[in-house]
Formats: C-alpha cells, sequence, structure tokens
C-alpha cells in the first residue's frame, strides 16, 4: 500500500533554517512534501491558492517562524 506523502508548508526566512529542518526530517525518514514561503503574506497567498499558488496543494502541516 502506497502511503501520501504529508503535504508541509514552512513560512521561514532563513535557508539555514529550511535545510536543517530538511535534513531532519530526512532523518527521522518522514515521507513528505515541504513547500517553503519566506513570510505571512506569501503563506497567506499560498493557502488562498492566489497568483503563483494557484495550483499550491492544501498543506497538513504548516511550520511557521514565530520571529517574522
Amino acid at each position: 500500500m502506497m502511503v501520501k506523502p504529508i503535504q508541509i508548508l514552512m513560512v521561514e526566512d532563513n535557508p539555514d533554517d529550511v535545510d536543517l529542518t530538511r535534513e531532519a526530517l530526512m532523518d527521522a525518514k518522514v515521507h513528505c512534501r515541504m513547500q517553503v514561503v519566506p513570510d505571512g503574506v506569501e503563506a497567506l497567498k499560498f493557502l488562498r491558492r492566489q497568483g503563483a499558488y494557484h495550483q499550491a496543494p492544501s498543506p497538513d502541516i504548516i511550520l511557521l517562524d514565530l520571529n517574522l
């Protein structure tokens, strides 16, 4: 049986933090697809499927940088 990957939306402006998160998910063998946006404005566009995000998947999990 094929398991559908978890859709993750990460709101993060620091590329190093994005890389660290990707590595942690790979090390934990989490079957996922991660989309990254740099700020809250882009996150809202993503969630509303506006503009360049018109075909964006609905995330199962949102990882939010609270310092943005």
